[in-house]
């Protein structure tokens, strides 16, 4: 623990002002709630990277430092991660130096000193899963935030965070030689079926101009994973039908824009924070879905909002802008 660097841990909470509160409303009781302040002129700025903890290998180090450097350009008020934090196969405990190796020590710079909102993938699973969720993490680096769902209120937008795991059956049907923890999943259908209510009743009673949800696994994907179907059939209605903005997940490590007819939701992959496939098969499309961008390789995105405007780009392992797009909704004025 020695070599652990010292973090400026009041200057963390109180300039960041990160506010850890449970749901006023029972039928969403089980999500925590965490209030983000915007910036003094009501904007967020943040960045997303995924699929990332190799102990700085695989350009994870070369990532980190251009995140650092966009990260200071845009003055973000935080980062997402969209899961698959630690490879391969999690934590092993609250000691396991991979928290260390792979996140303290590569994510450096002043930029990046900013709360970290996480989520779990499917090799987190592989580990103790309660370790990386424990708030003891943030005892050595109280930028971690890991939670299995969970909701950030940011003032003009909501983030729904949302444990995409345990809906995928061939962990659980055809699991191979990994060993998933499932502590707090089982059984497992009233652990789905209460995190659909609380998603649907949390985005239903959401007052925010925009709402952002973030899972591990695609719901829309070209790249090695393709589609989830599960998420596809239970998850993707409820998006829909509460008029979700954006859709941001990992899993697939590359870098992705997608649209469908079917709704407004654009499906955003940020999954290259290390190990790329490059040259890897790209899984055919449905005609009702159009491509807008796809890479396959390392980098990570970057999201500002304002009340009126939501501008999305991603960044390649060199820093240079590979795909760019905004869009807009009415602001509203009221007379003084």
């Amino acid at each position: 623990m020695a070599a652990l660097k010292h973090k400026p841990v009041n200057l963390i909470f109180y300039v960041y002002n990160l506010i850890i509160i449970f749901s006023t409303h029972s039928s969403t009781a089980e999500l925590r709630r965490l209030l983000q302040p915007a910036k003094p002129d009501g904007t967020v700025s943040f960045l997303v990277i995924g699929d990332w903890g190799r102990r700085g290998s695989y350009n994870q180090s070369r990532v980190a430092f251009q995140m650092g450097e966009i990260g200071d350009k845009l003055d973000i008020d935080f980062v997402i991660s969209t899961g698959d934090n630690f490879y391969d196969n999690g934590l092993n405990s609250l000691h396991d130096p991979l928290f260390q190796d792979s996140f303290i020590n590569i994510y450096t710079t002043p930029s990046l000193q900013k709360p970290w909102y996480s989520v779990l993938g499917n090799h987190d699973y592989r580990g103790d899963v309660r370790a990386q969720l424990s708030p003891m993490l943030r005892a050595l680096d109280n930028r971690w935030v890991c939670m299995r769902s969970f909701i950030v209120n940011a003032e003009i937008v909501d983030f729904l965070f949302v444990d995409t795991t345990p809906f995928v059956d061939k962990y659980f049907i055809q699991p191979n030689k990994h060993v998933y923890d499932w502590s707090g999943v089982l059984p497992r259908q009233t652990y789905l079926n209460n995190l659909l209510k609380e998603v649907d009743v949390a985005l239903r009673e959401s007052v925010a101009k925009w709402k952002i949800v973030i899972g591990h696994h695609t719901i829309k994907s070209a790249g090695h994973h393709g589609n989830t179907i599960e998420l596809e059939k239970h998850l993707l209605p409820i998006l829909q039908a509460n008029e979700v903005d954006l859709y941001v997940n990992g899993h697939d490590h590359c870098l992705e824009h997608i649209s469908s007819v079917d709704s407004n939701i654009q499906f955003m992959t940020s999954g290259g924070g290390s190990k790329a496939w490059k040259g890897g098969d790209v899984n055919y499309l449905e005609p009702k879905e159009q491509m807008k961008f796809y890479y396959d390789g390392q980098g990570f995105m970057s999201v500002h909002v304002s009340e009126a405007e939501l501008r999305v780009v991603f960044y390649d392992v060199f820093g240079h802008v590979l795909h760019h797009w905004k869009t807009y909704k009415e602001a509203l004025y009221f007379a003084s």
